[in-house]
């Protein structure tokens, strides 16, 4: 079951008996949790019908105790177990006659109590458990995973449709860029951009500006003078733009400024109209003029070698190096900068 399943199933009050909410993404777990436990206390009297309890804190035996206890005045009961987790190495010591806890949770789901919703809540579970097993093939593990890169802007786009907020053209892609993959602080982020554009369309300039302050035209003199191989040109943009502590994001800004011109020149090669090349690339029409004139004075090929080096730039600033996040950035754009130096010489040359 995805998680717009389950939270479907809480909004129709259509909820189970039983659900596994499992998964490394605690901001999707959280959802989930808070949409069926007010789906299933709906009308009922504050915290006579509920009782939260944390694995390994509580005995399995309670658990069980309680789900099969019936709702006082009201229509369900709700038991939320959280850390199930812990009782998956219990199930390496089970035996025919001493079963696990998550066994036991297994044969409780065969023959549930109708009157109460049980809600398990892990965030990592071996999927050789035969509690994983029961709930995949009865339709109540709920998978909270996750989402992979090119899922993340989507997610954002609907984020801020639920707040009431439009995304220009590229906006969710730099903040999946700037803030991701964590869903938590992304859905922060979003919500603090809402709030400042309003009733206005959230742009580029908005991002910067609320997120990590970091002027985008300078990124954008930045990625142009490096693929240029203008040292001098390029050193001067990364002053201006720099700020301390925001070295990954800035790292972050600048992978996704080159990856839009990647996309962009990628369109116009297949012969498509410069401005549905810009919206294909991410970025909105009017920039089409800008992202040719700088896809003109530069290449493909130099391009993508600056992609790779901020990709050792960012595991560099993340732990990798002792280095101040500048001097690492200036190393870069300087080895960056001098290969092509040589290559062209070396052109002359021949």
């Amino acid at each position: 079951m995805s998680v717009a399943q389950a939270l479907e199933e809480a909004r129709t009050g259509a909820v189970r008996p039983f659900y596994l909410v499992a998964g490394e993404e605690d901001y999707l777990r959280d959802e989930v949790v808070r949409a069926l436990r007010a789906a299933v206390l709906a009308g009922g009297i504050p915290g006579l019908n509920e009782d939260q309890l944390v694995a390994g804190e509580a005995e399995v035996d309670q658990v069980l105790a309680l789900a099969r206890t019936l709702p006082m005045m009201a229509r369900r009961r709700l038991v939320l177990v959280r850390g199930v987790e812990r009782w998956d190495a219990a199930a390496e010591d089970a035996t025919e006659r001493r079963k696990s806890p998550l066994d036991r949770l297994a044969d409780y789901a065969a023959s549930p109590a109708p009157e109460t919703t049980l809600v398990l809540v892990a965030s990592k579970l071996d999927k050789r458990r035969r509690l994983v097993k029961v709930a995949q093939s009865g339709g109540f593990l709920v998978a909270c995973d996750p989402l992979a890169p090119r899922e993340l802007p989507r997610w954002i786009d609907k984020l801020a449709s639920q707040r009431g907020s439009r995304l220009a053209a590229g906006v969710a892609d730099l903040i999946a860029q700037f803030v991701g993959p964590e869903l938590a602080p992304v859905a922060d982020a979003v919500e603090r951009l809402c709030l400042y554009a309003g009733a206005r369309e959230v742009t580029e300039e908005d991002v910067t500006e609320c997120l990590v302050r970091i002027r985008a035209a300078t990124v954008w003199q930045l990625v142009d003078a490096v693929g240029q191989r203008d040292l001098s040109g390029a050193l001067t943009a990364l002053d201006e733009v720099f700020e301390p502590n925001e070295g990954p994001r800035l790292v972050g800004l600048l992978a996704w400024s080159t990856r839009q011109l990647l996309r962009f020149e990628a369109a116009l090669t297949r012969g498509m109209p410069a401005e549905e090349a810009a919206r294909l690339a991410g970025a909105p029409p009017f920039k089409a003029r800008q992202l040719r004139e700088q896809v003109k004075r530069t290449t493909r090929a130099d391009l993508e070698t600056w992609l790779e080096r901020l990709a050792q730039v960012d595991l560099a600033l993340k732990g990798g190096s002792r280095r101040p996040p500048k001097a690492v950035l200036e190393h870069a754009i300087i080895a960056v900068c001098r290969t092509g130096v040589r290559t062209r010489a070396a052109r002359v040359r021949a």
